[in-house]
């Protein structure tokens, strides 16, 4: 089963190229995956009960085309799989013009269910609510290719975890990794395709600091975030592949 949802692109959601924010995007997707959820019967609604919650581990976003305001776009989405304790759930993302959709982009995201007292992941798709969930429909995208070490990065910058940072889960919620990423180092990306691969490793808290290194050239920005000892807690990378 497919689900799609339209939304109206709203004027702060655009950045100075009045192109949407790579983060606000990532954010659409996360909210269609938790809706579609939560109209399934296995929503934050649902494992909130049980103590659990959906959170994302890894997605990969292909565009050619990035809204603008007042633009409207339709979100298209389904589970792929619920397997190895991991959902997949893919997207494709179309502009609405005069009636016609035309495709701007794709996406595939990764999910787990998370114990919030053990802060463990565990499975729970034998549970009866997740009967009859996948479509099994596989996006054909490339799997995201495992980050290089960061030897000599081009710069470190330092950000400590804000109580604009934290969502209900009481952790740095995951949009804004990657918008802490692209205040540190941004690529032009308006008029270009491009791909973004994100891969979430560890929690941050509150008060805690993070450090993005990153290295960058006309065509890419690749992105490692670690904590104050060293380990890794988010990686990322953007390309150009046009």
């Amino acid at each position: 089963m497919k689900y799609s949802y339209e939304y109206e692109i709203q004027y702060q959601e655009v950045d100075m190229d009045r192109k949407l924010r790579l983060f606000t995007l990532e954010n659409y997707l996360l909210n269609v995956g938790g809706r579609v959820a939560d109209e399934l019967g296995f929503g934050i609604k649902y494992l909130n009960q049980q103590n659990l919650t959906w959170v994302l581990t890894r997605m990969s976003i292909e565009m050619s085309y990035m809204p603008t305001s007042c633009e409207h776009v339709v979100f298209e989405t389904w589970i792929e799989s619920n397997v190895h304790m991991l959902s997949t759930r893919d997207y494709r993302i179309y502009l609405l013009r005069d009636g016609k959709k035309e495709q701007i982009g794709h996406a595939k995201s990764i999910w787990a269910v998370l114990d919030l007292t053990k802060r463990e992941i565990v499975n729970c798709f034998d549970q009866a609510a997740f009967d009859g969930a996948v479509d099994g429909e596989v996006l054909d995208i490339p799997r995201a290719a495992r980050p290089l070490p960061m030897t000599e990065p081009d710069d470190i910058v330092e950000h400590k975890i804000q109580y604009s940072d934290v969502d209900y889960n009481r952790h740095c919620n995951s949009c804004k990794y990657l918008e802490i990423m692209l205040n540190a180092k941004r690529l032009a990306l308006s008029g270009h395709r491009f791909r973004l691969d994100i891969n979430y490793v560890k929690e941050v808290y509150l008060n805690d600091t993070i450090f993005t290194h990153y290295i960058a050239d006309e065509h890419s920005v690749q992105y490692m975030q670690k904590d104050i000892n060293g380990t890794t807690c988010c990686s990322a990378k953007v390309t150009l592949t046009d």
